[in-house]
């Protein structure tokens, strides 16, 4: 079998238009391939956007659930409060105003949040920092110590006085005729007083006390017996040291001053005799009439008992405080018979005022009044004394264990002393 060529022979018009029409075929290929691969990454980034979407459109439905969720708690908030209003609330069966209530807190979220919600803790007692407060007196401090607490008190003091008397050692037998000695006399005595005390808390409102003193004396005296003819004036120093008057003391916080009042503190000092008498004192008499002691005492010779009651009100940013006091001072057998010194009567008051944290300052008046003296059941002219002072305080809180406590005590009295400085220094153990 032969094999047969076939050719087919086109004119040059047809090769041309077989030739355009193979180059469109190819033309339309081409780009129909490229639109393919510009529209798949196109379709990619939608789908990417779409992921994103639905991403956040969970985050939404999420956050949702959330903000239902506190809402529920809100309500269940109200629900509660309503409840406890409508147990406390004396006039629960007023509904009118139970709903105006509600429908105010429906309005203000936030204001009903910020109420306290529950009942208020009890009310405990009240415990007042009195450390500004100065001695009521020389024994009474209004200070109470916490229970088991030791403190240790060291301190110094130094009075002065100036005084002009005039001593009558005579009889009268018409009211402008004297017979006996008139004695002028002016007196200046300095003494320092070195104490040491210790308190201790026997409970949180009961604290005793034990004071010893050590006492220096000297007092320069000039005089004029004026009734005997004396010209010139006789002056005399004496001077004495030795212990002083031991002071026992306890104090009892009478109320816890719950509720804002007042707190009451019964205080009760004894004192023993262990100073140096004045009635085992030598005199002389330098001219006639002009008798002089040569050695000073330095204790009061008998035995004495003093209760008081001390009232302390808190204000902020002070302290109010009062005392009242009687002293009960006992008889005692001397040479010249049996001594009755005179019982006394006394008061005081004051504010203590704290400037910052550790620093405090106080204003007080004391006034003692001293009954007139007896020998024998006789009493003696001119042995009624009056004691008054004003007295300024100062407190420093040093540290956690110490303070710096000054006070200075004015005379505004002829019996007091013209001034009077204290200083001590409380240590905690």
């Amino acid at each position: 079998m032969n094999k047969t060529n076939i050719h087919i022979i086109l004119p040059n018009t047809k090769r041309y238009k077989l030739f355009v029409l193979m180059f469109v075929l190819w033309i339309s290929t081409t780009h129909y391939g490229y639109s393919q691969q510009m529209t798949e990454p196109h379709e990619s980034a939608k789908t990417k956007l779409q992921l994103e979407l639905e991403i956040q459109q969970k985050i939404l439905m999420e956050q949702g659930k959330e903000i239902e969720n506190l809402k529920r708690l809100i309500k269940n908030q109200y629900a509660k409060i309503d409840q406890q209003t409508t147990n406390t609330d004396p006039n629960k069966n007023a509904p009118s105003k139970k709903n105006k209530v509600t429908s105010k807190k429906n309005s203000n979220v936030s204001s009903v949040i910020n109420k306290p919600v529950g009942k208020a803790p009890p009310k405990t007692a009240t415990r007042i920092d009195v450390s500004a407060i100065p001695k009521l007196s020389t024994n009474i401090s209004g200070v109470l110590t916490k229970t088991g607490t030791l403190i240790i008190e060291p301190g110094i003091g130094y009075a002065y006085t100036d005084t002009n008397r005039v001593f009558l050692d005579a009889y009268s037998f018409l009211p402008a005729v004297v017979v006996g000695v008139i004695d002028l006399r002016e007196i200046k005595r300095h003494t320092v007083i070195g104490t040491i005390g210790t308190r201790y808390g026997l409970t949180d409102r009961w604290e005793v006390d034990l004071k010893l003193s050590y006492i220096g004396r000297n007092d320069s005296q000039r005089s004029r017996p004026i009734s005997v003819g004396v010209s010139e004036d006789a002056i005399f120093t004496a001077s004495g040291s030795d212990m002083g008057d031991v002071e026992v003391s306890t104090r009892y916080q009478l109320n816890s001053g719950v509720g804002g009042g007042a707190i009451y503190v019964f205080n009760l000092v004894a004192t023993i005799p262990t100073g140096t008498s004045p009635f085992d004192v030598e005199y002389v008499e330098s001219t006639p009439g002009a008798v002089f002691p040569t050695e000073l005492p330095t204790g009061s010779g008998y035995y004495s008992v003093q209760p008081s009651l001390t009232a302390i009100y808190a204000t902020d940013p002070g302290v109010l405080f009062g005392n009242i006091s009687y002293g009960n001072n006992l008889d005692s057998d001397e040479d010249v018979g049996k001594v009755d010194p005179g019982d006394s009567l006394g008061f005081s008051f004051g504010l203590g005022l704290s400037l910052n944290e550790r620093t405090s300052m106080s204003l007080s008046y004391s006034h003692k009044h001293v009954l007139k003296s007896k020998i024998d059941d006789v009493k003696i002219n001119g042995s009624e004394l009056d004691i008054g002072q004003l007295i300024i305080g100062y407190s420093f809180n040093n540290s956690k264990r110490t303070n710096l406590n000054l006070s200075l005590n004015i005379g505004v009295t002829d019996d007091a002393p013209a001034i009077r400085l204290n200083f001590r220094i409380p240590i905690i153990f």
